[in-house]
């Protein structure tokens, strides 16, 4: 029995060590990458994961585009 509980013991440490998800705080950090675009309509600031680039200008939306 107490081979058993080793066992499980070891299996959990590896999935700790090895396969859990990161925390959201290394999360995070990736996103501080991103840099800040003024959107050439409304002047709205927008990251540059989520700006919409057209003819070379940056856009906050599909609406700031259009115009």
């Amino acid at each position: 029995m107490l081979k058993w509980i080793i066992f499980a013991l070891c299996i959990f440490g590896i999935y700790f060590f090895f396969f859990r998800k990161p925390k959201e705080s290394q999360k995070k950090e990736h996103k501080k990458d991103s840099i800040m675009l003024e959107c050439n309509t409304c002047g709205i600031y927008v990251s540059s994961e989520e700006a919409i680039i057209q003819d070379g200008k940056y856009y906050c939306s599909k609406e700031c585009a259009k115009c």
